[in-house]
């Protein structure tokens, strides 16, 4: 009889239990845990070589508790009113809102083109690609890049959210397409549907869940990117007077007011969010 080799080797070891637990050792797990292992070696080497410049880390970190007390148990507004802060709130709310609805509304359009069920493969896997690579991009570079054209300011920052937005949707809403019944589209195109009446009649009404979730959680991220787009763009906001705050006046009882104020807003279009699709979407 023929003996057959394998190159698969065991690991066998013996459990408190008395059992015997056998370890596959193939190829994969092999190099993932020698990738590992050379990662975690790499990061202490990086620890141990680290030019701190003679920071004394027990002062730093006295002072960072300082601070730290001074942002979350002493907030304060300092350098505007209470008015002026709700108003810059209602600003990068707005910013975040606009660049949503917006990029919604083209995402849905060109997803019917970018999902294969409902296009031709060639035009759905082009516009897949395209946005994949608009998407890879991060959006503070697409900002930039309009800020060029437009200049810094709330113009650049959105289209910037608003490019990187329609990006994102497109590859959600195309998925959630895709992932109809293709039964249902088949026996409407059999019975004489066209293209646009089965898109009206049967993708729409059974997607309208998938893309009304993905919209409220793309609209929850643009809250936070237009707050970092008002820091770094001058888009103004909340995100604008946090920089001003933490970089110019270096008072850190108003930065602490403006995080605590940032947080409240994201908790607010969470429990918004959850409210609505238990409403309007589940009830659906």
């Amino acid at each position: 009889m023929d003996t057959v080799k394998s190159s698969v080797t065991f690991d066998i070891r013996t459990k408190p239990s008395g059992k015997i637990k056998i370890t596959n050792w193939n190829k994969s797990k092999v190099v993932m845990t020698g990738t590992l292992l050379v990662l975690t070696l790499l990061s202490m080497y990086g620890f141990l070589t680290f030019d701190y410049k003679e920071i004394n880390l027990i002062q730093a970190t006295l002072d960072t508790l300082a601070n730290l007390k001074l942002m979350f148990l002493q907030a304060n507004l300092n350098n505007f009113t209470l008015a002026e802060a709700i108003y810059q709130i209602g600003l990068t709310v707005g910013l975040a809102f606009l660049a949503t609805i917006i990029g919604a509304v083209i995402s849905l359009f060109i997803a019917l083109f970018a999902a294969k069920n409902l296009s031709p493969k060639p035009l759905a896997n082009t516009i897949i690609i395209f946005i994949a690579f608009i998407r890879a991009v991060p959006t503070v570079l697409w900002v930039f890049i309009f800020a060029i054209a437009a200049g810094l300011g709330s113009e650049a920052a959105i289209l910037g959210m608003l490019l990187h937005t329609v990006a994102f949707l497109v590859k959600a809403f195309a998925e959630s397409i895709e992932e109809l019944d293709a039964g249902v589209i088949e026996a409407l195109r059999a019975s004489g549907a066209n293209w646009w009446h089965v898109v009206t009649n049967a993708v729409i009404p059974s997607t309208m869940t998938s893309l009304l979730s993905w919209t409220f959680l793309r609209f929850e991220t643009n809250f936070t990117v237009a707050v970092a787009m008002g820091a770094v763009a001058g888009a103004g906001g909340i995100g604008f007077e946090l920089f001003m705050a933490s970089g110019f006046y270096f008072d850190m009882k108003e930065v602490g007011f403006i995080t605590y104020a940032i947080l409240l807003i994201a908790v607010m279009l969470e429990f918004m969010s959850t409210r609505l699709k238990k409403r309007y979407i589940v009830k659906s």
